[in-house]
């Protein structure tokens, strides 16, 4: 796994806060990582003494009455090295680390907190977060899915992202590729932000090939994590890490997923804590469909519309502004319906003997119909070139034209 180093954008200085009194900054930090103390513990112990300092001053006998005596020995143990790290060398890291522009800790104690999270049993009693700290407490919606999306899955993810964030809901993702990348790349492009939440330290990117993407989120958006600085990639981690996604959330829409996705863990944690569940249907021959039609069994709304969802958080129908649309490729010419193969093509032509440009078209309609304009965006093909391998997928009997100017993929038999 390759882990990179995120960079901190100079342009967040007025973001950024001066670091906690050094006491209450050690006391939270302590018990935040403290081995063996569930968050669910150290909010109980924190809503019998008061801030974290009292905690720490009690008793073990009075740990163990408000809570358990396993919660009680997490306390009173002497404070454990954090990723390697001793103790006291951490906190001077996260000192730094929270000193630089963007970069703030925040406790349950601090008003900048993301209010949705209080609203579940178990909130991190620390967040480490990178950007904006007002797109933390703006209505939220989660948008999560495959890792290996189709081209019409990252299309779905980054055109509802982009109508919902215009419609002034953030947008929440993991950072992963796939589906997280395009919901996240959709609401950078909209008006109300995009919040990343992350499986390793704040200080670190994962995957790497997401560095830009998260550049430009610590920058025009946010960037949370629970997990201690220098947090490498952890499987273990990222379930932890889909339950914050649910929960800044007041809903998570499902756009790809497989039957063992883990973003059926997110949204199952969603149902949980009482948060909506949309998913987006798909071909029924479509492995990337299955999770989402098994959720909409379950009781998830089929959406088909960003303004399916909106409807649901009481929001009028957005449309993207213009400068939302600028860059994107010319559409295709209407000329190109006019071009055929050459005179000396075969007719025949076996799928063995498919051109790169065939084969890029076929993989570019996945298991969904899609438009020459659509298919034009996805291979940067020219107008002759696409209908040239159209034909010729055609001609292999591994594609059709459909009503309405659309192609599909057709099953191999």
């Amino acid at each position: 796994m390759t882990i990179d180093t995120l960079p901190t954008d100079p342009a967040l200085a007025e973001s950024a806060a001066p670091a906690p009194e050094s006491d209450e900054f050690r006391a939270w930090l302590r018990l935040a990582h403290a081995k063996g103390l569930r968050p669910l513990a150290l909010r109980t112990l924190l809503g019998t003494f008061g801030g974290p300092l009292h905690v720490l001053s009690e008793s073990f006998a009075a740990l163990a009455r408000a809570t358990d005596e396993s919660a009680a020995k997490a306390v009173t143990a002497p404070p454990a090295d954090i990723e390697g790290v001793p103790f006291d060398d951490y906190i001077e890291c996260v000192r730094d680390w929270a000193s630089a522009p963007g970069n703030r800790l925040l406790t349950l104690a601090d008003a900048e907190y993301p209010q949705a999270l209080l609203t579940m049993p178990d909130p991190p009693p620390v967040l480490y977060v990178k950007g904006r700290l007002d797109v933390l407490q703006s209505r939220a919606v989660a948008i999560v899915g495959s890792r290996n999306a189709t081209p019409q899955g990252a299309e779905d993810a980054r055109r509802f992202a982009r109508a919902l964030s215009d419609a002034g809901l953030a947008v929440v993702s993991g950072l992963a590729l796939g589906i997280d990348a395009a919901a996240h790349r959709g609401a950078l492009d909209g008006g109300a932000g995009t919040i990343a939440v992350i499986g390793t330290g704040a200080d670190l990117v994962y995957p790497a090939q997401n560095h830009t993407l998260a550049h430009e989120i610590a920058r025009d958006g946010a960037i949370l994590s629970e997990w201690p600085l220098g947090t490498p990639a952890r499987s273990a981690n990222f379930p932890q890490r889909n339950r914050l996604i649910a929960g800044l959330s007041g809903g998570v829409l499902i756009v790809e997923a497989a039957m063992r996705s883990g973003s059926l863990i997110t949204a199952r944690l969603a149902a949980e804590i009482g948060r909506d569940v949309f998913a987006i249907p798909g071909s029924i021959h479509a492995p990337l469909s299955q999770g989402c039609h098994r959720l909409i069994k379950q009781g998830a709304k089929l959406v088909e519309t960003p303004e399916d969802v909106l409807e649901e958080f009481g929001f009028p129908a957005a449309h993207a502004p213009a400068s939302a649309r600028r860059g994107r490729p010319r559409a295709p010419s209407a000329s190109w319906a006019a071009a055929r193969l050459p005179a000396d093509a075969p007719t025949d032509a076996p799928i063995n003997a498919a051109t790169d440009d065939a084969e890029r078209v076929l993989a570019a309609l996945g298991h969904a119909p899609a438009t020459l304009e659509i298919l034009a965006e996805r291979t940067d093909l020219d107008g002759a070139a696409l209908q040239g391998a159209l034909l010729q997928l055609e001609l292999a009997g591994l594609a059709a034209a459909l009503p309405g100017g659309r192609y599909g993929a057709l099953e191999r038999s």
